[in-house]
């Protein structure tokens, strides 16, 4: 996987390792996983909620429960990142 820990994780020339890069690549790799999880719960939350009987293909009131479900998690899990986000600006700010 490309950025990932390779052999050369962090390297800038020379051998050294760049904290900076390094921090850099941690945080892409949570957010990574962040997104991940993300997709995983809200795909297991729908499911259950949308499919009475899972089959071959999705009939028409499960596609439209399902792709509501998806909007409406998605619509919450960004006002509550949101308020999060903007919690933590202010604690900081109080700092």
């Amino acid at each position: 996987m490309e950025g990932g820990f390779g052999s050369d994780f962090g390297s800038s020339g020379g051998g050294k390792l760049d904290p900076g890069l390094i921090m850099e690549q941690v945080k892409v790799q949570i957010a990574v996983a962040n997104a991940q999880e993300l997709l995983q719960r809200m795909t297991d939350k729908c499911f259950r909620k949308c499919i009475g009987k899972p089959g071959g293909s999705l009939d028409n009131s499960e596609q439209k429960c399902i792709a509501m479900c998806m909007d409406r998690y998605m619509d919450a899990w960004n006002t509550v990142s949101r308020a999060y986000n903007s919690r933590l600006q202010r604690e900081r700010a109080n700092m």
